[in-house]
């Protein structure tokens, strides 16, 4: 009996660990807003579509769009580069929130690839897959977006619509306008878990870069 109660006492901390883990009820807490917690949100000076939302907003609001489509993860190659759209994987959240701003992520990308192989590490061009490596968005955002500190803490210039690269390019997501009581922001990314919206950063990810994308090439 002791030990089906322990058997049963563990079971019950692994499944508590675990819907902590993930963000899952009850666990998850309530999600705060920026103004709730006096955080200002800043407004990009670009609305490239002319929707009349700025770019910082669009592009989190194209993240959390593909985040509720809950895309199942597969990133198989794809003839023609774009997979259909139940299909994922964390880089085609970022190119689904860019394209809610009007941008075209994959010709941008796969044009400066043309014109300069050389800094993205790359022989022979692939436009069906090099939008949808991290490390190629990585050296795009580094070369055309406005880099943000990437320390700890410091949450207010954390902005919906940035643009956060995890592990030295091994994920990438997005900045929420949701966050904690504590302030720290939820990140819209796929890594194939439950909450496509979550808080993320309390897992404490590496964060090796943080873009703020504004249009200028």
């Amino acid at each position: 009996m002791v030990l089906i109660g322990g058997g049963v006492v563990a079971l019950g901390v692994l499944i508590g660990v675990g819907l902590w883990w993930f963000n899952l009820w009850p666990f998850r807490g309530k999600m705060y807003t920026m103004e709730e917690l006096g955080i200002s949100r800043v407004v990009a000076e670009t609305d490239f579509d002319g929707d009349g939302i700025d770019d910082y907003y669009d592009i989190m609001l194209g993240a959390r769009k593909d985040a509720e489509r809950h895309p199942r993860y597969d990133g198989s190659y794809v003839d023609g580069g774009y997979p259909a759209e139940d299909v994922g994987v964390c880089t085609d959240v970022i190119w689904r929130a860019l394209e809610e701003a009007g941008y075209d992520l994959k010709a941008m990308v796969d044009a400066d690839i043309a014109k300069d192989k050389e800094s993205y590490g790359i022989e022979v061009a692939d436009p069906n897959i090099d939008f949808r490596r991290v490390k190629n968005l990585e050296t795009f955002f580094r070369k055309y977006a406005n880099a943000r500190s990437v320390k700890e803490g410091g949450y207010e210039d954390w902005q919906p619509g940035d643009i956060v690269v995890f592990d030295d390019g091994g994920h990438i997501g997005i900045v929420s306008d949701r966050r904690t009581k504590e302030g720290r922001p939820y990140i819209i990314h796929n890594a194939g878990q439950p909450e496509r919206e979550e808080d993320y950063l309390k897992r404490k990810p590496k964060v090796t870069g943080r873009y703020r994308w504004d249009g200028v090439l």
